[in-house]
């Protein structure tokens, strides 16, 4: 494995029940990177976040992380590697405080302060909010929330699927600039998104996905500039798809 590929997928194919999901992706996330992962409705985006972190077996194919086959691994193994997956329905408890929340997503129940005032920075609102029921927060906060439970103790891989979803353009902006700071921190980054405002902000690396295999690499900058091969990818242009 090169030296700054932290996650590898080769071949990986997915069986949900009957349906054959993935065809045999190929996959390399770059160390210290944002790289998204684009792709129609349906294209397999989702498996192919979820069979990373084990949730559905792969049927064929190899994953690896930093050196480490995980392909068999169960979830909890894979996410005491250092990986974090916040899922696109967020999963966040309602009826318990942002406080509660929080406490769940770490391994001994208590907090490390000196990260705990740094997820602060990303995002305040959850500070103001934290003795609240997160069943009383807006879909915006919501989705901070859900990100700073995957990053309250510190990762070294963060999967992300459609966070943008649903929410108004000034809440995008914002988790636009917390996800840019989370990748500064030193934190690689794999990321499902429709917004195009947001895969052109944030992005270094892009794959496009179809029909259940990737059939673009690249960098994110090359595909923005590149009308003409949106619309071969994706079916139309990125700009138009805010």
């Amino acid at each position: 494995m090169a030296d700054d590929v932290l996650l590898r997928l080769s071949g990986v194919h997915t069986h949900i029940g009957s349906y054959h999901i993935t065809h045999g992706v190929d996959l390399d996330v770059r160390q210290g990177r944002l790289t998204m992962l684009l792709g129609r409705n349906g294209a397999g985006k989702t498996t192919t976040l979820r069979t990373i972190m084990g949730l559905w077996r792969a049927s064929q194919g190899d994953i690896v992380f930093d050196g480490r086959p995980i392909t068999a691994l169960p979830t909890p193994d894979i996410a005491r590697l250092g990986i974090a997956y916040v899922p696109e329905n967020m999963g966040v408890f309602s009826q318990l405080t942002v406080r509660e929340n929080m406490v769940l997503a770490t391994a001994s129940g208590r907090f490390d302060e000196s990260r705990l005032d740094e997820v602060f920075g990303f995002f305040p609102i959850l500070k103001t909010k934290w003795n609240d029921r997160a069943g009383l927060m807006s879909g915006g906060q919501k989705q901070m929330l859900a990100v700073a439970r995957a990053i309250v103790e510190p990762r070294r891989f963060l999967i992300i699927d459609e966070p943008t979803k649903g929410l108004a353009p000034a809440v995008i902006d914002h988790l636009i600039e917390a996800i840019l700071r989370i990748k500064a921190s030193a934190t690689t980054v794999l990321l499902v998104e429709q917004n195009f405002h947001m895969a052109q902000a944030v992005g270094d690396d892009v794959a496009v996905m179809d029909d259940g295999v990737i059939v673009h690499r690249g960098t994110m900058a090359e595909l923005a500039a590149d009308e003409a091969l949106q619309t071969r990818l994706l079916g139309l242009s990125l700009g138009s798809h805010q």
